[in-house]
Formats: C-alpha cells, structure tokens, sequence
C-alpha cells in the first residue's frame, strides 16, 4: 500500500463457471449489512469470536486504519474512534487493547494532534455506558496506563495540559484519576527518597532540606508528608516478634533520633493530630506495639513535637475510635498529669 493510500475494504471476487463477476465496492451496504448481522444476533455479542481467523483479520485493518488516520477527513476519524470504543464496549470484536493503542503512538500522528483527537473521542464514546474503571482496565491491558501524556503532542505534555484538555471535554473523572496517579508516585518518590537518607542516618538538616524541596516541587499536602515521616521512621525500626521492652526502646530510639525532623513539619495542632492518629493506628493494627502507645506519646511530648493541648484534645475529642477505648484508658495517667500541670500553671 503506498504511503498516501488511505486503506479500504477490498472487493469479494466471486467465481463462476462461466465469466467472473467483480462484486461492486458498495461501503454504505457493507456498513448496513454488518449491522444487520449483529442486530440478528443481538442474543450473542461474541459473534467474531467464533471465527478466530476472522478477529486477526480485524487486527491487521484496525492497525492499517489506525496508523493511517491522517488520510481520513476529521469526520471519518471521529466515527472510526466511536466504532472502536463499541467494539470494546459490546465486546463485540475480542480485539486486544494492545492492537489499539500502540499503532496510534506514531510520532508523527501524535505530532499532528491527530491521536489525542481520536483518544479524546474513544474515551467519550466508551464512557457513555461503561465505567472509569473498565476504560483504566482496557488501557492497562493496552499498556499505556501510565503513560498517557504519550498520546499528547510533545509540546503539551504536561499534567496541566492534560486536565487542562480533558476537563474541556467533559472528562473530569479522568483528571481526577490522572492527578490522583500523579499524586501517589510523587509521594512514593519522595517516599524512597527519605527511605534512604534514613537507612543512611544521613543529617537531619540535610533530610529536612531534601522533604522540604520535594514538597515543594510535588506541591504535597502538609498533612500527607507527616504520614509519610511517621511510617517511614517506624518501617526503619528492627522490630522484635516477641521482646516488648526491645520494641518499646527501638521506638522511643527512633523518636528521640529524629524528633527535629518531625517537629520540621508538625507545624501546627491540626498536624499534630494527625501525627497522634498515625501513632494510634500503629499501635491498633500491630498487636506486638498495642503497649507502646502511651509510651510513644510521652516520647513525642518530651521532645517537643506534640503539644500538651493536642494530646489533651486526642483524649477528649479524638474521632478515630480503632483501639481508642483501650488507649484512652492506657494513656490516662499521663493525662491526669498534665492536667495538674495546666492547673498549677
């Protein structure tokens, strides 16, 4: 096929005994027959797949369409994007994803803005009587999950551009997805990164520097990068499986080692909490640290990263109640005392 052929649907030559007939191209009663078809077999979506050399056949003209879609006028790509999404949608065709989305990653193509067009339109089409979820499906089976911004034209790849475009198109659940994805490999990374410095007991003023930078960058919510301190600081402790005064002084260790780093970023009281919510849920899921709680706590108040108010406002009014009736009562004599100590003051 020359490169400025547009691919078409060849002609049936049909024999006879006498002359050969040239059975005329006819597209419109081509199209109608094949709807036909399958509204006569509306019982059984799965018509192709009794014809297994049918299906690779269509895989070979989808591929041929699609690596050839700056041929076609911009209507006739639009409806060939709608035609596929309900092959999929009906389950109609048993087209792998793959057969799809990787012939349309054509530099070209994807230069010309043609592909984030038909992409557009396939996702619109698809999502009309299927879920965010069945597209994510399709698109991880295609292999390109994580790398949609491919299908953008290089200038426009950005996570801007990209909800910048789709929420035009009336797809925001797809933003959302998107940044949501975005957001959870920026937190991993950041994640492995402090993992490391960690392991390394790098200085604590240069692992604050290198949070800070990536919270910056990632522009990471404060509440989240205190989460993440705190199971990165626990993940770090050589747990024992059965001696709970080795546990219990591991983790005041880990503390008092690293307090200036949490103190860097338990700013304010709502922070605070949310770091004694994190020490609370430890504690509640791992039976072997169900003790430690109340100890951890005086830990983090003595170095000055949690507040007196904040530990009386969890004992008072905290929300998560997961193990809270026991820590509550373990944690009550600490309490006790510093409410004396407010008094005298």
């Amino acid at each position: 096929m020359s490169s400025k052929e547009r691919p078409t649907l060849g002609g049936t030559r049909i024999k006879t005994r006498k002359r050969n007939i040239a059975a005329p191209l006819d597209p419109a009663a081509f199209a109608d027959a094949v709807v036909q078809i399958y509204l006569d077999n509306a019982g059984d979506l799965k018509i192709l797949r009794r014809r297994p050399f049918l299906i690779k056949n269509l895989e070979n003209v989808t591929r041929r369409f699609l690596q050839s879609l700056e041929l076609f006028e911009e209507n006739e790509r639009k409806k060939l994007a709608i035609f596929t999404a309900l092959a999929f949608s009906q389950k109609l065709s048993g087209l792998p994803p793959e057969t799809v989305f990787q012939p349309l990653l054509k530099d070209n193509l994807v230069a010309k803005g043609l592909v984030l067009s038909f992409i557009t339109d396939f996702f619109k089409e698809y999502l009309v009587d299927n879920s965010l979820d069945d597209l994510i499906s399709i698109l991880k089976r295609g292999k390109v999950e994580d790398n949609l911004l491919d299908f953008f034209p290089s200038a426009r790849r950005s996570a801007e551009c990209f909800s910048e475009h789709f929420t035009k198109e009336g797809l925001v659940p797809l933003v959302e997805y998107n940044e949501k994805k975005i957001f959870e490999v920026k937190l991993k990374e950041m994640k492995s990164a402090l993992t490391t410095q960690i392991a390394e007991e790098a200085d604590i003023a240069e692992v604050i520097d290198t949070v800070k930078q990536q919270v910056k960058d990632a522009k990471l919510p404060d509440i989240e990068v205190v989460r993440v301190l705190w199971d990165v600081l626990m993940d770090a402790v050589q747990w024992s499986g059965k001696n709970q005064q080795q546990n219990a002084n591991a983790a005041l260790r880990q503390v008092k080692t690293w307090a200036k780093l949490l103190n860097a970023f338990c700013t304010n009281g709502k922070l605070e909490l949310e770091l004694m919510y994190k020490v609370q849920m430890q504690c509640y899921e791992d039976a072997k640290l169900m003790k430690l709680f109340p100890e951890i706590v005086r830990s983090l108040y003595d170095q000055d990263v949690l507040a007196e108010g904040t530990i009386l406002h969890w004992f008072r009014k905290g929300t998560n109640p997961k193990g809270r009736q026991t820590f509550v009562k373990a944690l009550e004599p600490f309490v006790n005392w510093l409410e004396v100590a407010e008094e005298e003051e």
